[in-house]
């Protein structure tokens, strides 16, 4: 039974690993299948944003030169990010599994939604600037950079959309740019949650590692055949998987309905 198990978790990273490299929402397959072990939610979201992490983390070496040529401060978005990132991981620690178990079903929709419907949104509410290497920062878009940021410590599932949506929003309609600065703030707030997690203890390591090595498999394979399959075919599939788990985990917290 064990050994199923890994077996599953291997697979889930795998399946996550290439999506996420082609078309992102990696957790929306990890997170089911580390639920479906039987470790309580709250160590199965602490271990899927560890296994997942890696993705946005390596995909910042390939957007240097983006990085490098623009000119906005990413330094104090990057504070920002560690603060909100860290924030979130605390509230998860301290929310305890029987509140978090009654919140699954509303933040896997609501990744689901933004997954869908982010590109939508972010164009539809945009305000584009002529300099698109550099964007003017206010208040208001720090505060929603720190909410982001918060979204990704506590549970991370489409936060990758989310960003890319928030910094579509602030103007930064390079796609090329909005992907290196969306690959940076994702990694920068999941290492300050990796941290904490692993710290506090709340890390099923055993089967972290092995989603974890599905999911870096699954995306070299993906990186590496990104050309040929269907990022609209694999979105599809990704959002059919948001919505059963979505209703799966409403029946299941909230009618008793094991199905």
């Amino acid at each position: 039974m064990e050994l199923f198990v890994y077996i599953m978790l291997f697979f889930a990273g795998l399946v996550g690993g290439i999506t996420n490299a082609i078309a992102g929402g990696a957790s929306f397959f990890t997170f089911p299948a580390f639920l479906a072990t039987g470790i309580p939610p709250i160590v199965a979201n602490a271990s899927n944003l560890i296994a997942v992490w890696p993705g946005n983390t390596i995909a910042v070496f390939g957007y240097r030169k983006q990085l490098s040529n623009y000119s906005g401060d990413i330094r104090l978005s990057i504070v920002i990010a560690l603060l909100g990132g860290g924030i979130g991981a605390l509230i998860l620690i301290f929310t305890g599994n029987s509140a978090f178990v009654k919140l699954v079903p509303f933040l896997i929709l609501f990744a689901t939604i933004v997954f869908t419907y982010g590109d939508s949104i972010s164009k539809y509410i945009a305000t584009y600037s002529d300099d698109q290497k550099r964007i003017k920062h206010n208040v208001s878009t720090r505060i929603m950079e720190f909410l982001f940021a918060i979204y990704g410590g506590f549970f991370g599932a489409g936060l990758g959309i989310m960003l890319m949506a928030g910094l579509q929003i602030l103007g930064i309609r390079d796609i090329q740019l909005n992907n290196a600065l969306k690959n940076l703030l994702g990694a920068v707030i999941s290492l300050v949650a990796v941290i904490i997690f692993a710290i506090s203890g709340i890390v099923a390591w055993d089967y972290t590692i092995a989603a974890f090595i599905g999911a870096m498999i699954g995306g070299l394979i993906g990186a590496r055949f990104a050309q040929w399959l269907s990022a609209i075919w694999l979105r599809r599939v990704v959002i059919l998987f948001g919505s059963f788990f979505s209703i799966y985990y409403f029946l299941k917290y909230y009618t008793n309905l094991f199905l």
